[in-house]
């Protein structure tokens, strides 16, 4: 989007969100935590929001170590998204992003303490966020009452001061770019199927399902395995 890459090349995060509002569905603290983080590392590297070429070329990764609603707020602000094949998932339940030039393959980590946080948050938010998000039995007004402190408190995290991040200059290992691999048609489902996928029984193709082999899924949790009969190959 010229306009969101405009915003972001200006550090409008306010406007930002609101792009992140529409992606992600709601306006939450750690969705423009997301966005604030992204914003210090894209100016510590020096780079802007990916454009078509820096796309195709998958020119600057995104790394995060959390699936939460941080990570959207770094794919909006990024441009880096798992469906272009810059955005890197790493399973470690930390909220940190590091930013990457493939090209010298030296980034930066910016990571935040979520115990740091707790004195932006309002007394009642905590208490209110465990009884509406975690147990799941808040009534209307208070899940109402939660969507406005949320939203209030996310504004705020939109510029928190860098003091409160811990920002490292780093280089990481190279990582190959995304190949491209042939489809084969399973057997059984007859569906296509990355030909990473697929495996040989008595020489017929069967994807992963089909032929009862174990494969991951990302969930709330993280990555998880699935499946699996042992009559894979």
């Amino acid at each position: 989007m010229l306009i969101l890459n405009k915003l972001v090349e200006e550090n409008k995060a306010e406007e930002i969100l609101e792009y992140a509002r529409e992606f992600h569905g709601h306006v939450c603290p750690y969705v423009a935590l997301g966005i604030r983080t992204s914003l210090i590392a894209m100016n510590e590297l020096s780079v802007g929001r990916l454009d078509y070429s820096a796309s195709v070329n998958e020119s600057i990764l995104a790394i995060v170590e959390i699936n939460s609603c941080f990570t959207d707020g770094v794919q909006v602000t990024t441009g880096c998204t798992l469906g272009n094949n810059s955005l890197i998932y790493m399973d470690l339940g930390k909220t940190a992003l590091t930013l990457v030039k493939r090209s010298t393959w030296e980034g930066v980590r910016v990571y935040i303490d979520a115990e740091k946080l707790e004195k932006y948050y309002p007394p009642e938010a905590r208490e209110l966020f465990n009884k509406v998000i975690k147990e799941r039995k808040g009534s209307p007004e208070e899940r109402e009452y939660l969507k406005e402190l949320w939203e209030d408190i996310a504004r705020t995290m939109l510029y928190l001061p860098r003091e409160e991040f811990k920002i490292e200059q780093v280089k990481i290992p190279p990582i190959e770019q995304a190949p491209i691999f042939e489809s084969i048609r399973c057997s059984e489902c007859g569906e296509l199927a990355m030909s990473r996928r697929i495996v040989y029984i008595n020489e017929e193709p069967l994807c992963y399902k089909c032929a009862g082999k174990e494969y991951h899924a990302v969930i709330g949790r993280g990555i998880v395995k699935i499946g699996g009969s042992g009559n894979g190959a």
